[in-house]
Protein backbone atom coordinates (compact mmCIF):
# COMPACT_ATOMS: atom_id res chain seq x y z
CA UNK A 1 0.00 0.00 0.00
CA UNK A 2 1.07 3.61 -0.31
CA UNK A 3 0.51 6.29 2.30
CA UNK A 4 1.14 10.02 2.21
CA UNK A 5 4.63 11.27 3.07
CA UNK A 6 2.98 13.05 5.96
CA UNK A 7 2.35 12.37 9.66
CA UNK A 8 -1.08 10.99 8.73
CA UNK A 9 0.66 8.21 6.77
CA UNK A 10 1.68 6.40 9.96
CA UNK A 11 -1.91 6.45 11.26
CA UNK A 12 -3.29 5.14 7.97
CA UNK A 13 -0.70 2.34 7.86
CA UNK A 14 -1.30 1.33 11.50
CA UNK A 15 -5.07 1.08 11.02
CA UNK A 16 -4.77 -0.94 7.82
CA UNK A 17 -2.22 -3.34 9.37
CA UNK A 18 -4.40 -3.87 12.45
CA UNK A 19 -7.49 -4.47 10.30
CA UNK A 20 -5.77 -6.97 8.02
CA UNK A 21 -3.77 -8.91 10.62
CA UNK A 22 -5.98 -8.64 13.70
CA UNK A 23 -7.29 -12.17 13.35
CA UNK A 24 -4.08 -13.70 12.02
CA UNK A 25 -1.60 -12.96 14.82
CA UNK A 26 -1.77 -12.80 18.59
CA UNK A 27 -2.71 -9.49 20.24
CA UNK A 28 0.81 -9.03 21.71
CA UNK A 29 2.42 -9.62 18.31
CA UNK A 30 -0.05 -7.25 16.66
CA UNK A 31 0.81 -4.57 19.22
CA UNK A 32 4.52 -4.99 18.41
CA UNK A 33 3.82 -4.84 14.67
CA UNK A 34 1.73 -1.69 14.98
CA UNK A 35 4.36 0.03 17.15
CA UNK A 36 7.21 -0.83 14.78
CA UNK A 37 5.26 0.15 11.67
CA UNK A 38 4.42 3.51 13.24
CA UNK A 39 8.12 4.10 13.99
CA UNK A 40 9.28 3.12 10.51
CA UNK A 41 6.71 5.25 8.69
CA UNK A 42 7.30 8.14 11.10
CA UNK A 43 11.04 7.93 10.46
CA UNK A 44 10.47 7.89 6.70
CA UNK A 45 8.32 11.01 6.94
CA UNK A 46 10.71 12.88 9.26
CA UNK A 47 14.07 11.89 7.85
CA UNK A 48 13.71 10.80 4.20
CA UNK A 49 12.48 12.09 0.89
CA UNK A 50 9.19 10.78 -0.47
CA UNK A 51 8.85 8.43 -3.38
CA UNK A 52 7.47 9.97 -6.59
CA UNK A 53 3.95 11.19 -5.96
CA UNK A 54 4.75 12.28 -2.39
CA UNK A 55 4.22 8.83 -0.88
CA UNK A 56 5.85 6.14 1.23
CA UNK A 57 5.33 2.47 0.34
CA UNK A 58 4.34 0.11 3.16
CA UNK A 59 4.21 -3.67 2.82
CA UNK A 60 3.98 -6.74 5.00
CA UNK A 61 4.22 -10.44 4.35
CA UNK A 62 2.80 -13.04 6.73
CA UNK A 63 3.92 -16.67 6.56
CA UNK A 64 2.55 -19.49 8.67
CA UNK A 65 5.19 -21.84 10.04
CA UNK A 66 5.18 -24.72 12.50
CA UNK A 67 6.58 -22.34 15.14
CA UNK A 68 3.89 -19.75 14.55
CA UNK A 69 3.45 -16.77 12.26
CA UNK A 70 6.47 -15.00 10.80
CA UNK A 71 6.05 -11.53 9.44
CA UNK A 72 8.16 -8.95 7.62
CA UNK A 73 7.28 -5.27 7.59
CA UNK A 74 8.89 -3.07 4.93
CA UNK A 75 8.74 0.70 4.54
CA UNK A 76 10.20 2.21 1.37
CA UNK A 77 10.92 5.90 0.90
CA UNK A 78 12.94 8.08 -1.45
CA UNK A 79 16.07 7.82 0.70
CA UNK A 80 17.90 10.20 2.98
CA UNK A 81 21.38 11.67 3.22
CA UNK A 82 22.19 9.26 6.09
CA UNK A 83 21.22 5.64 6.40
CA UNK A 84 18.98 4.83 9.38
CA UNK A 85 21.01 3.88 12.45
CA UNK A 86 20.54 3.56 16.17
CA UNK A 87 21.85 6.63 17.94
CA UNK A 88 23.30 6.61 21.44
CA UNK A 89 20.49 7.31 23.90
CA UNK A 90 20.10 10.89 25.09
CA UNK A 91 17.61 11.09 27.95
CA UNK A 92 17.15 14.83 27.41
CA UNK A 93 16.38 14.55 23.68
CA UNK A 94 12.80 14.75 22.45
CA UNK A 95 13.47 12.13 19.76
CA UNK A 96 16.01 9.49 18.74
CA UNK A 97 14.43 6.42 20.34
CA UNK A 98 12.53 5.01 17.36
CA UNK A 99 15.08 2.48 16.17
CA UNK A 100 15.69 1.40 19.77
CA UNK A 101 12.00 0.48 19.83
CA UNK A 102 12.28 -1.33 16.48
CA UNK A 103 15.37 -3.21 17.65
CA UNK A 104 13.70 -4.18 20.91
CA UNK A 105 10.48 -5.48 19.38
CA UNK A 106 11.58 -7.04 16.08
CA UNK A 107 13.56 -10.26 15.75
CA UNK A 108 15.83 -8.47 13.26
CA UNK A 109 15.82 -5.37 11.10
CA UNK A 110 17.90 -3.79 8.37
CA UNK A 111 18.17 -1.32 5.53
CA UNK A 112 18.34 -1.96 1.79
CA UNK A 113 19.17 0.73 -0.75
CA UNK A 114 18.64 0.70 -4.49
CA UNK A 115 18.58 3.31 -7.22
CA UNK A 116 15.09 4.47 -6.26
CA UNK A 117 15.49 4.92 -2.51
CA UNK A 118 15.72 2.83 0.60
CA UNK A 119 13.68 0.24 2.41
CA UNK A 120 13.79 -0.41 6.13
CA UNK A 121 12.49 -3.84 7.07
CA UNK A 122 11.74 -5.59 10.34
CA UNK A 123 11.16 -9.31 10.85
CA UNK A 124 9.02 -10.85 13.56
CA UNK A 125 9.34 -14.48 14.53
CA UNK A 126 7.78 -15.52 17.84
CA UNK A 127 10.23 -18.42 18.09
CA UNK A 128 13.28 -16.29 17.30
CA UNK A 129 15.59 -14.44 19.64
CA UNK A 130 15.78 -10.68 19.38
CA UNK A 131 17.32 -8.27 18.59
CA UNK A 132 19.77 -8.77 15.74
CA UNK A 133 20.80 -5.91 13.51
CA UNK A 134 21.53 -6.77 9.91
CA UNK A 135 23.89 -4.13 8.50
CA UNK A 136 22.89 -2.04 5.50
CA UNK A 137 23.99 -3.59 2.24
Amino acid sequence: MVVPHHASGARIARHRLAAELGGAVSPPMLADLVAVLAELVGNAVRHADPLPGGVVRVAWRLRSTAGGPQLRLRVTDGGAACSPRIRPPDLDAADGRGLHIVSGLATSWGVERDGLGQSVWADFDPAGDRPALVPAG
